[in-house]
């Protein structure tokens, strides 16, 4: 018994040892590039990452896209709202009875038109009188004039009665005015509301009678950003659209920049002018504005599934030169519509990987499918 202990001792030792070698040697293998004329195994990885298919492999089916230019605008948004071209509440001067309403409710009206009436027979009264004494005054001076050339009357009277005459004139017009005040009327053409009063009721002045919109043209009120003050001026293009017509855009210009930066929200107040001659858009409503700054021929633009993240910030494309990707970054612009601007790294007429991408690395073998070929399965 004390004669197999040894063996079996030295038996296991070298049982270990030969386990430890073969370890060694399987992982020393692994580490090992594959020796030319052996088989690779590609595992697909994240092209971000740099893995893919090896460059000596099977090609990889994907779907391209050529690089072209387009006509792009640089331009910022947000929301404003609609406001009348011009908008007033009527309200009476004078204290009154209502003798009649000229209007319907939410009618349209021209310029001038007597809209409500208030009872005025004492004005009607005292112009009447005040004529008389214009008449009476007219009379008077025509006959101190005539004396006053036949030296019966004196430089004095004469003057009187020049007086008494323009004091008579004077009434006959403040008469007028006061009659005029009991009738209201429009002071622009517009749309009137709904009223708030009825004939026979008796207002104050400064009551509130109904409003008057003028809405063949709209403002529209809304705020930038103050780093955009330096991009905006009078005479820009914009577009608005409205929540009442989703699928519409209604071409407005820019019509005034308050010259005062809002303390509290560090952002520019403009006012543009939007034509509404069929009255489809309602002032008071909700409005998305996009404003352009500037207008640019010829942009490089690529869709958005050619770009492909990497660390660090940075986005890159495969372009196809012959039968090959190439990796290549870019730098990127404004996006829009599911395209993007390339500042710079692509020419136009270049072909980018727009599906295929995350089984590709630098250099490596590509097919490309065409009209009728395989269709790709999502990465």
């Amino acid at each position: 018994m004390s004669l197999r202990r040894p063996f079996v001792i030295v038996v296991s030792v070298v049982g270990l040892a030969a386990l430890g070698g073969l370890a060694w040697y399987a992982n020393r293998g692994a580490s090992l590039p594959p020796q030319p004329g052996s088989a690779a195994v590609a595992v697909a990885g994240n092209g971000a990452q740099g893995g893919g298919a090896a460059v000596g492999g099977a090609p990889v089916l994907v779907e391209t896209h050529v690089v072209t230019t387009q006509a792009w605008s640089d331009d910022v948004t947000a929301v404003g709202s609609l406001v009348s071209n011009e908008s007033v509440m009527l309200r009476p001067e004078v204290a009154g009875r209502i003798a009649a309403i000229r209007f319907r409710d939410g009618e349209a009206v021209k310029r001038g038109a007597v809209l409500v009436e208030l009872d005025a027979a004492v004005q009607r009264a005292e112009l009447q009188q005040a004529r008389a004494n214009l008449t009476l005054a007219e009379s008077n001076f025509r006959r101190t004039e005539d004396l006053f050339g036949r030296k019966f009357v004196s430089q004095s009277g004469l003057d009187t009665a020049r007086a008494q005459l323009e004091v008579a004139r004077a009434g006959v017009a403040l008469a007028q005015a006061r009659l005029e005040r009991m009738q209201i009327r429009a002071p622009f053409a517009g749309v009137v509301g709904i009223r708030n009063v009825s004939p026979g009721d008796f207002v104050q002045d400064g009551d509130e009678l109904v409003n008057l919109e003028d809405i063949a043209t709209l403002k529209v009120d809304f705020r930038l950003p103050e780093l955009y003050g330096a991009r905006v001026r009078p005479g820009q293009a914009l577009e608005v659209t409205s929540d009442v017509w989703p699928a519409e855009r209604f071409a407005a210009r820019v019509e005034a920049i308050d010259p005062l930066i809002d303390a509290q929200g560090r952002a520019v107040h403009l006012r543009a002018s939007l034509p509404n001659p069929d009255a489809r858009l309602r002032p008071g409503g909700f409005a998305r504005v996009r404003l352009i700054l500037a207008e640019r021929a010829a942009v490089v633009v690529v869709p958005e599934t050619a770009l492909v993240p990497a660390p660090g910030n940075v986005q890159f494309v495969y372009r196809v030169v012959g039968d090959r990707a190439q990796r290549v970054e870019v730098k990127t612009g404004v996006r829009r519509d599911a395209m993007v601007e390339i500042v710079d790294g692509l020419a136009a007429g270049a072909q980018v990987v727009v599906a295929g991408q995350l089984k590709l690395r630098d250099g490596a073998a590509v097919r490309v499918a065409g009209p009728g070929g395989v269709a790709l399965a999502a990465d």
